[in-house]
């Protein structure tokens, strides 16, 4: 995109044609979920990407096949990127990131979950995960915002193996996280949804914008 912002919107509300066409020049791109996508259809991923990049966030997890077509469906929707599970494996991971290079699109594995339960299962291998993802050749991962000194230690894992990845961090907001602690400890870019489409979008991104000022 155009604009240099660090900031996603997951546009997990009813209103994200509004919300996305209010927000465009603000963000670097839109993230949305199967909850919108099982509501409005993948012309949904359509009707957004003319607003901007779109992340589907399927959080695919299965067998490579499936995997691989529940990927092509959201990318021949317009989908720029997609949101994959490491815990499935390098060989699933593999068969999302060759159709996501079919369409010149990027892969980023989830290796540890925002929400409290990420701690049950998924920190302690996290570090497992993210060579998981180095070995798939996806082109980043997904660390949350809610801890960010596990952003650091997930970006340094993946720098040990030679890798230097792009880290996607959600959590910002109702869930708890700062976005300017999370960039800090090294997110390329933080991920905002409720706190961002409740009330007024456009006055809510600025001020996270203005909250962010002086980082680079």
């Amino acid at each position: 995109m155009a604009n240099k912002s660090r900031v996603i919107v997951a546009l997990d509300c009813s209103n994200a044609l509004e919300v996305a066409e209010k927000v465009a020049d603000y963000v670097y791109a839109f993230k949305v979920n199967y909850p919108l996508v099982l509501k409005e259809g993948t012309e949904i991923i359509t009707k957004l990407s003319e607003f901007g990049e779109v992340i589907a966030d399927f959080k695919i997890a299965d067998v490579p096949h499936i995997s691989s077509a529940i990927s092509r469906c959201a990318f021949e929707a317009g989908a720029g990127a997609v949101i994959a599970h490491a815990f499935v494996g390098s060989d699933s991971l593999r068969a999302v990131v060759g159709v996501a290079r079919e369409y010149g699109g990027e892969v980023y594995a989830v290796c540890e979950l925002s929400s409290e339960g990420g701690k049950e299962f998924m920190m302690p291998v996290a570090e497992k995960l993210v060579e998981v993802a180095v070995k798939a050749d996806c082109d980043g991962i997904v660390a949350p915002a809610t801890r960010v000194e596990r952003i650091s230690a997930l970006k340094n894992t993946a720098k040990s193996l030679g890798r230097s990845i792009k880290v996607l961090s959600p959590g910002v907001g109702a869930q708890g996280g700062k976005a300017r602690e999370a960039l800090k400890a090294g997110a390329d870019y933080i991920i905002a949804g409720r706190s961002i489409y409740t009330g007024d979008p456009v006055k809510n991104i600025r001020n996270l914008l203005e909250e962010l000022k002086g980082l680079d």
